[in-house]
Formats: C-alpha cells, sequence, structure tokens
C-alpha cells in the first residue's frame, strides 16, 4: 500500500512537469473561451504555413536533432517544403548554378562562332544562323507565290523588256562569278574626283558634276563626314580588318544558283533579289530609268543583298530582337518597347545593309563594263521619286535618303576602285577577284 502510494505521487509530479513544458493549461470554463481557443488554433496553424518548425518542439520525448518538418495547410508534417518552388530558389545551389554557367556558355559560344561569317567585299563579319539551304528554299518558295500573284501580268520571255532586263542581270551575274574568282585584297585609294580619264569623259563624269552642284548651282566643297547621320567608315575599316586576318569570304551560298529573272508588267518603283538567286523587276521602274547604265546600277544594287546574305541576318536579327521585347515586357508596356525597338534597332540596321549593298553594286555593274559614276545620280533620282529627301527620312525609314546615298558613293574610296575596274573591263581585262 505504501509502494502504490509512492509510485502515484511520481506519476502525479511528473505529469506536472511535462504539462508545464509543452503548453500552458487552457482555461475550459465555458463554451465561449473554448471556441476562441479554437479560432487562435486555426489562424496559428495558416500562419505558419510552409514554415520550418524544429522537431523539439512538437514534442520533448525525442530529443534535441537537427531535423526539421514542413506544415503544409493541412496540418500534415513533411521532411521537405510542398506546393511550386520559387525559381530564385534554383540559384542557391552554386553547384548547380556553376554547371548551368559552363554549359550555357559552351553553347552560346559554340553556336555563335559557329555561324559567323565573312561578307565578300566589305570583309564584315556577320551572325547568321540561317542555314544557306533554308535559306535558298525560303527564296525559292518566295518566289513561287509571287509568280502566282502576278499571273498574268508576267511579261513572255520574248518582251522586248524581258530581254532587255535578262541581258542587263546576265552581264552582273558573269561579273559576280568573276569577281569571286580570287581575292585580291584591298589597296588604299584616294576619293574620287570630278577628274576622270579623258577617253570616259560623257555622261558619268556629267553626273558627279551634278552632284557636286546643290540647289542654286553652287559647288559643295566643304562637305564633312560628322555632319552625316550616316556614313560607309565602317565599310573601309571592315576591309582593313579582313585583310589584316586574311579571312575567308563565305560563298558557298552562291554556289551553283539557278538564276531566274522576272519582269512584271506593274507601276511598282521597285526591284528585288531573293535569296537563291531570283530576280524581279516591275516595268514601273524601267519607266523611270531608261539606260542600261541606270538599269544595271539598281540590278547590281540587289544582287548585292544576295550577296551579304541580308534576308538570313535580318530574320537571325529579327529573332535576337524578338527575345531583348519579351524580356522588356517584364517591366515596361509593349505599347512603348515595339515603336523604340523598331526606331533602334531595325531600321539602323536596315539602312546599314542599304548601303553596303550600294557598295558592292557598284563594283558589280562596273565590273560589268557600265559607268559607275552613274549610280550616285540613280540613287539621287530615286530618292526625288519616292517622295523627296526630308531630314526625318535618315532616321524614320528603311532606306537612307537618296541625297546621302549619293553623295557616299561619289565620295567614298569605293568609287575611285569602280573606276578602276571599270576601265580594266572596257579594255578588255576583266578583273577577277575584286570581291
Amino acid at each position: 500500500m505504501a509502494n502504490y502510494r509512492r509510485a502515484k505521487v511520481a506519476a502525479d509530479a511528473f505529469r506536472g512537469f511535462t504539462s508545464r513544458i509543452v503548453t500552458k493549461a487552457e482555461p475550459v470554463s465555458t463554451k465561449s473561451s473554448t471556441l476562441a481557443s479554437n479560432a487562435a488554433k486555426f489562424s496559428s496553424s495558416y500562419s505558419i504555413l510552409h514554415r520550418s518548425i524544429p522537431q523539439r518542439q512538437l514534442s520533448p520525448f525525442v530529443g534535441f536533432g537537427k531535423r526539421y518538418y514542413h506544415v503544409d495547410r493541412r496540418q500534415l508534417q513533411h521532411f521537405r517544403q510542398r506546393g511550386p518552388r520559387r525559381w530564385i530558389d534554383w540559384f542557391r545551389d552554386p553547384r548547380r548554378v556553376l554547371v548551368t554557367v559552363v554549359v550555357g556558355g559552351g553553347v552560346f559560344i559554340t553556336v555563335y562562332y559557329g555561324n559567323l561569317e565573312t561578307v565578300p567585299y566589305t570583309k564584315r563579319r556577320h551572325f547568321v544562323i540561317l542555314s544557306t539551304t533554308m535559306e535558298r528554299k525560303l527564296g525559292e518558295s518566295q518566289f513561287e507565290e509571287i509568280k502566282a500573284s502576278f499571273k498574268g501580268k508576267i511579261l513572255p520571255a520574248i518582251h522586248p523588256e524581258s530581254v532587255r532586263v535578262r541581258l542587263l542581270a546576265k552581264d552582273i551575274i558573269d561579273a559576280l562569278k568573276r569577281g569571286l574568282s580570287h581575292d585580291q585584297g584591298w589597296t588604299d585609294m584616294g576619293y574620287a574626283s570630278e577628274e576622270f580619264d579623258p577617253k570616259l569623259q560623257g555622261r558619268g563624269s556629267e553626273a558627279v558634276l551634278a552632284l557636286l552642284e546643290g540647289e542654286e548651282g553652287k559647288v559643295e566643297r566643304n562637305w564633312s563626314r560628322e555632319d552625316e547621320l550616316l556614313d560607309d567608315t565602317w565599310i573601309e575599316q571592315s576591309r582593313h580588318k579582313g585583310k589584316d586576318r586574311s579571312v575567308k569570304e563565305a560563298t558557298s551560298h552562291l554556289v551553283d544558283l539557278n538564276w531566274e529573272v522576272l519582269v512584271v508588267d506593274q507601276p511598282i518603283i521597285n526591284a528585288f533579289c531573293l535569296p537563291g538567286g531570283k530576280i524581279v523587276v516591275f516595268t514601273g521602274l524601267l519607266k523611270h530609268f531608261t539606260s542600261d547604265a541606270e538599269i544595271a546600277t539598281i540590278i547590281g544594287h540587289e544582287v548585292g543583298h544576295a550577296v551579304a546574305r541580308h534576308s538570313a541576318e535580318g530574320m537571325t536579327k529579327n529573332l535576337w530582337v524578338a527575345i531583348l521585347q519579351l524580356l522588356l515586357y517584364q517591366f515596361i508596356s509593349p505599347e512603348f518597347v515595339n515603336p523604340l525597338s523598331h526606331l533602334f534597332l531595325r531600321l539602323p540596321f536596315s539602312r546599314r545593309m542599304e548601303l553596303e549593298a550600294d557598295h558592292i553594286g557598284l563594283l558589280l555593274m562596273a565590273s560589268a563594263g557600265y559607268d559607275p559614276r552613274v549610280a550616285p545620280t540613280v540613287y539621287e533620282k530615286l530618292g526625288k521619286i519616292s517622295g523627296g529627301d526630308s531630314a526625318l527620312r535618315d532616321y524614320l525609314a528603311t532606306h537612307p535618303s537618296g541625297k546621302k546615298r549619293a553623295e557616299m558613293l561619289a565620295r567614298a574610296n569605293v568609287m575611285e576602285e569602280a573606276l578602276t575596274i571599270y576601265r580594266n573591263a572596257r579594255a578588255g581585262r576583266g578583273v577577277e577577284g575584286f570581291l
């Protein structure tokens, strides 16, 4: 009996000790106090949602280990947090971040340098992710769509205008083949001036003299490149760097091309060359430019776009711009991102490509035997036909103003080089490798 009493006293003492450790005594006097306590427990259960709770706070009998639990909304305990994890948690593992940076950087470098190409003539390095095979297929597909859309308006092959354009295009294409045969490098030459070879005096020299005269008949001799919105110094710099590096131009996209020429009877003042060697000329252009040299200038310019792969490069640039726009959409409204990206990214790129095609086309027409001094007047005339050359055109248009293009070609080193090629071609000494 005495042992039973001592055991009962010890059990009561131990029960009182544990109750003071785990929780305080809760009053159970009334029903309202019970409801209040239950509400407090309910709110506290949601306040600790997805928080780590030390195990020793849940039970005093398990010891003091370092294991933690996560409690969900249903009061279920888990060793790991349930539900979607924030993306920031992914970067908390240094090893995972290092592997991602190394692998991602390696893939980026491999893709970037594996798709770098050198443009013929300008020696400019550009990144083109589109393969030559896919580019050619896209050009042929667009060409078929054009033939279907202008069905019944395409001049037959025996039409005089069609025959004439085809012969001019053949001269330009033959010059292109000669120009890509060898690479004779780059030589420094002076700027073009109004002093030409006496044997070549005529319409060409008059064209450049007309460019030098202002609207009031005065000669513009104080022209400065610093005042220009656009310039072609980057072309000369690219050629010098290409010579120093001895880079090899990318010409695989020009091998075994099936060149085709179409003349469409439409009053559209336009011409273009699709990837794969598909040239389209509209009769509206032929009504404003009547001489062979003028038409050769335009065809050479369009073929220059194909030589430099501007279509494929444009697709690559659009991809990068689209990715940049998606990132900016997270912080800025699309109403501001779209016009700004178009104004500061797409339009400047388009104008630079037009200048590059002007230079390449100038050499092509010179090698084909057409006076390159006619080219500046063509672009100035084209600017007037397209609606005039305003000051905003060099900011808001896809093409530079005709006056700017004419001035650059008339004063750039490429004009003197083109004149040398033209003289050799007229003398029967075709120049190979000028591109």
